[in-house]
């Protein structure tokens, strides 16, 4: 087999986590040899994929950043154009760009004991080898997304798209639209879209909790002014940090308190009791399904303004002019963007084999929230439900490079989590509907360390980087010589 078929790493998917992996690799295991599959033709990941209108961070950039290069645009939330472009140039300024196989989608991965390896395969018929293998593709269906048997579809003159297949041709300047949903997602859109439509309608079955937040972090800005770009970073994330960890704690420890908070602020931007109490006021707490935000209140303002409105109801059946509802009542449509959700999919959809034997993903436990009961050589990159993707992704790429410099050093060809002794929650504690369509794909926890999954960050902080990678995991040598291209080099 050609040399260059076979890594010391295979690193799946070349977005915001990708790139993050690839860059501690290079750092602190320089003569590794690596390379990033990616199945589509381009860096970026769910930046790349998703070009509806007005995409952008829900998560500030001080902390969705990467710890290693500050983030030195202006916004703190920023637009998915921004996002997209700094990964690209991360990856080129370290020279990662170089290593990423483009159009190249993984489908399946059989580990080999006596070889101590993985052999990957492509859709395109492509083989790789490596030793070890890092899953960095999230956790929903870039092929997908969740679209409801929506009765009387066909029925419908206008046109339908869904948010994460955005079609270059649509035009609705001047045109009556519905974006069905209530998530971040939705909300993006609605005033995005409501500058140039006749008129956006939300329409949602219940409502989710939203926070304004704003587009430019005061802080930062100060902090630049007065400090190195580094340093400034550094406050920003720092303070970003402690404040959405104690809005967490708060909304979790008392979650009257928050939804009192959260509905003065809604009253406030849109002067009506009535109507935040019908459209803003949810069933369930703070925090068991994700906040939405919305840049300096943009989704409150766009609806004051007229340009745009909520329907709070269930749909009945498309109709030709729009959608009925179950109430009687017709919203009149032109366009209808189903933004009602992912499709989620555990370990990028990778079919898994040990030995022969394939890996039910849904019935393993989460070794520290990122490997598999009983796999070797093999992790996956979550992060947080409740901050930055990139806190918890980063922390899991220097965990796991702790892990490979200790097998180094004792010699150990693989590394594998023994099973816990009992079973917990779910890994994806979250009442979201698009999370609890799928909980049996995904692993769940244990019910002790190293097997829960803490949404706790400046807990994990701390932890995590003194972690003992030998507590409930099992070390094997190599039972046969390394093959030629496995030599070190």
């Amino acid at each position: 087999m050609p040399a260059e078929t076979h890594f010391d790493v295979l690193i799946v998917g070349a977005g915001l986590s990708g790139i993050g992996a690839a860059w501690r690799l290079q750092k602190q295991r320089p003569r590794d040899t690596y390379a990033i599959l990616e199945a589509r033709d381009a860096i970026g990941g769910t930046w790349d994929l998703f070009r509806y209108p007005g995409v952008r961070s829900d998560s500030d950039m001080y902390t969705l950043s990467y710890p290693f290069r500050p983030w030195r645009e202006p916004e703190s939330l920023a637009s998915g154009d921004k996002i997209r472009r700094y990964v690209q140039e991360t990856a080129d300024e370290a020279g990662i760009t170089g290593h990423i196989r483009f159009g190249t989608r993984v489908v399946r991965a059989d580990w080999s004991t006596p070889d101590a390896r993985w052999t990957v395969r492509t859709s395109g018929g492509q083989i790789y080898t490596c030793k070890f293998l890092y899953g960095c593709s999230g956790y929903y269906s870039y092929t997908e997304g969740y679209q409801p048997d929506f009765p009387g579809l066909a029925d419908f003159h206008g046109r339908v798209v869904h948010p994460q297949f955005w079609p270059e041709d649509l035009d609705y300047r001047g045109r009556r639209v519905i974006v069905i949903g209530s998530g971040a997602t939705a909300v993006t859109l609605v005033p995005a879209m409501a500058d140039d439509a006749e008129h956006v309608t939300m329409l949602q079955r219940s409502p989710s909790y939203v926070t304004p937040l704003p587009d430019r972090d005061v802080i930062a800005d100060l902090a630049r002014r007065i400090l190195p770009p580094r340093a400034a970073n550094r406050v920003a994330r720092a303070k970003n940090i402690l404040l959405t960890q104690a809005f967490y704690q708060l909304a979790r420890r008392r979650p009257r308190l928050v939804r009192r908070a959260l509905r003065g602020i809604a009253i406030r931007f849109l002067q009506n009791p009535g109507y935040v109490d019908e459209h803003f006021k949810p069933t369930y707490d703070p925090w068991d399904q994700r906040l939405c935000v919305i840049p300096s209140g943009d989704l409150y303002t766009s609806i004051t303004s007229g340009r745009a409105s909520v329907v709070t109801d269930h749909i009945e059946t498309f109709v030709p002019e729009g959608i009925r509802l179950r109430s009687g009542a017709v919203v009149e449509a032109d366009v209808v963007v189903s933004a009602t959700g992912l499709s989620l999919l555990p370990v990028g959809g990778i079919e898994l084999a040990v030995d022969g034997e394939p890996i039910d993903v849904g019935k393993r436990a989460a070794y520290r929230g990122l490997m598999l009961s009983g796999v070797p050589n093999f992790a996956y990159c979550i992060g947080y439900v409740n901050a930055s993707w990139t806190l918890r992704a980063d922390l899991s790429h220097r965990y796991l490079l702790k892990l490979l410099d200790h097998m180094q050093r004792h010699g150990y060809a693989s590394a594998a989590p023994t099973s816990p002794t009992g079973i917990g929650r779910p890994l994806l504690d979250l009442s979201s509907g698009y999370v609890r369509r799928a909980l049996d794909k995904f692993p769940v926890q244990g019910d002790r360390d190293p097997w829960i999954v803490r949404q706790n960050y400046l807990r994990d902080v701390v932890v995590t980087p003194r972690a003992d990678v030998t507590r409930d995991m099992t070390f094997t040598r190599r039972t046969v010589p390394l093959r030629k291209e496995e030599v070190v080099r």
